[in-house]
């Protein structure tokens, strides 16, 4: 509750500079475990996010139940076992961007960010890398990067250890416009 209390202190202070605050249209935040007995993807498609162009500070907030996976199982047992997700509802990354971007020039920008990712109930500073591509004056951010779940105290269940990796990819694909 405190790291959504503060995502929100942190949101409105973006708003505070609404000329150059992009807000996300739509998008997608996907991980996928790969181990030699069982490969588990999962998408969310409800994605919360800001850019503020003039201050280089990013945020993203995701529901954990928003992730959904092709057996229906696998989704239960993730939100249950693993995320918690009924005492860590959401998980929330903030940063800044490092990197020059000409917001007002259509292209691709190599970036990265580096911030605050917390993830059930841990915070873990990271550097991601990413792309930040313009076109018509709208943005569109992707990023692919790998995340422990140690690191984040996520347990696996010795009888699970074999079909759920130690190390997930998450790959980020969001479009945002500017906020009017």
């Amino acid at each position: 509750m405190k790291n959504l209390t503060f995502l929100i202190l942190f949101l409105s202070s973006i708003v505070g500079y609404s000329q150059g605050l992009y807000k996300a249209t739509d998008g997608e935040i996907a991980f996928f475990s790969e181990t030699a007995m069982e490969n588990i993807d999962a998408v969310n498609k409800d994605v919360k996010a800001l850019i503020n162009s003039k201050s280089g500070e990013v945020a993203f907030i995701v529901a954990n139940v928003g992730f959904h996976f092709e057996k229906p199982l696998m989704e239960e047992h993730f939100n249950e076992n693993y995320m918690e997700s009924d005492k860590y509802k959401t998980s929330v990354f903030k940063a800044k961007i490092i990197g020059d971007v000409n917001y007002g020039k259509d292209g691709k920008y190599p970036v990265k960010v580096k911030g605050t990712l917390n993830m059930h109930g841990v915070e873990q500073e990271r550097e991601i890398d990413g792309e930040l591509s313009i076109k018509d004056g709208k943005i569109n951010v992707s990023s692919e990067f790998k995340v422990n779940l140690k690191d984040h105290k996520i347990k696996i269940p010795k009888l699970v250890v074999k079909n759920i990796a130690e190390t997930v990819k998450v790959t980020v694909n969001i479009n945002f416009e500017l906020k009017k």
